[in-house]
């Protein structure tokens, strides 16, 4: 269980994140007027949501999955090491 302190700071870590993602796939996408990141949990850990529009799907997806891949590995690189994130992509 989570005392007050760590939850703030998984909060600002997990707000961090939502702008850094959400910055990374506007720059991906070809309307980035339509990216959002949505915060969610699942099964007790954040998820991170990136919305884009229904035609910019395949590009942040990428080849195989590797745009997407991509992304997770920088979260899972930078996110504090006791806190797992989730990463998820939607239209």
């Amino acid at each position: 269980m989570m005392d007050a302190k760590n939850e703030q700071e998984l909060g600002s870590t997990v707000a961090m994140f939502s702008k850094l993602l959400e910055q990374i796939a506007k720059s991906i996408v070809n309307i980035p007027e339509k990216v959002s990141v949505r915060v969610e949990q699942s099964e007790g850990k954040p998820s991170l949501i990136i919305v884009v529009d229904p035609q910019d799907l395949g590009k942040i997806i990428g080849k195989n999955g590797q745009t997407v891949k991509s992304i997770r590995a920088l979260v899972h690189a930078l996110r504090p090491k006791e806190q797992d994130i989730i990463v998820d992509v939607t239209t």
